[in-house]
């Protein structure tokens, strides 16, 4: 009888481990992973088991792994689908290609501007809701007037927008308002506000006595709209509104600002 119950309870082992092991479906990029049993859910055959050699223990709930957060480097129909709501949005990439690269994860910092959620730059359960719910930013100016590019410095987006309707939404980084010394002065790294017009442009580098521009185009003064290799989510420029050099690239290439475009720079 002892050898019956010790086989029953090997058997009954068997069947949990096979029951708990496999994978929940979900996998790729998405990083799902196979729940596992607790130490706590370890079964025991009841006393009529060595009666009842054919009797099936309750399984026990266990809780999902969590998903893993699409970034900066992933790739695969999760990261495509991503793009393509992005896209949908109007939110700017340059490409749809299920690669999650540089101009996808500023279109994410865009989206998580405009949603008002931190801005990690990579795709949770919150920038997921945002996608899934459709956020896109508002327009200051209405029907009526016409084509010109909004920078909201509270938000730290820039928009083209064609009366009162946001086209398109980029992430752009401001001025600091920050102190910074340059020949001996101090100075204030802030971007004016008010309603300016694209006055003159490069189409090149403009290397100015505060760094690299990469085809600028000025609109108030030394202040220009400008490509540049480092666009992070908050306000860091001396004072112009960087773009990523690939955005930056289409917009000439497409001609989205050309000269006499009114910008209008404003705190939301």
């Amino acid at each position: 009888m002892m050898r019956k119950a010790l086989t029953a309870v090997v058997a009954l082992s068997a069947t949990l481990a096979l029951a708990t092991g496999c994978d929940s479906g979900d996998s790729g990029e998405t990083g799902a992973q196979a729940p596992t049993v607790p130490s706590s859910a370890s079964v025991s055959p009841s006393p009529s088991v060595s009666e009842s050699p054919n009797a099936t223990p309750t399984p026990t709930a266990t809780t999902p792994a969590p998903v893993k957060k699409l970034k900066l480097g992933n790739k695969g129909a999760d990261v495509l689908a991503v793009q393509q709501r992005l896209v949908s949005l109007g939110y700017w990439i340059n490409k749809t290609d299920g690669k999650f690269g540089g101009t996808t994860q500023q279109a994410v910092f865009a989206l998580q501007k405009a949603a008002g959620i931190g801005r990690d730059g990579t795709v949770g359960p919150k920038t997921q809701k945002a996608l899934d719910d459709g956020v896109r930013p508002t327009a200051k100016s209405t029907a009526g007037s016409g084509y010109l590019v909004e920078i909201n410095l509270t938000k730290q987006l820039l928009m083209l927008v064609k009366d009162g309707q946001v086209v398109t939404t980029l992430n752009t980084s401001t001025g600091s308002n920050q102190n910074y010394e340059y020949e001996g002065q101090t100075y204030l790294a802030d971007t004016p506000t008010g309603h300016f017009k694209v006055g003159r442009q490069i189409d090149g580098t403009r290397h100015g006595p505060l760094g690299d521009l990469w085809r600028p185009k000025y609109f108030n003064g030394g202040i220009a709209v400008h490509g540049s290799p480092s666009i992070p989510p908050y306000a860091a420029s001396h004072g112009c509104a960087r773009l990523s050099n690939a955005a930056m690239n289409w917009i000439w290439a497409t001609d989205k600002i050309p000269l006499k475009t009114k910008v209008w720079v404003y705190k939301s």
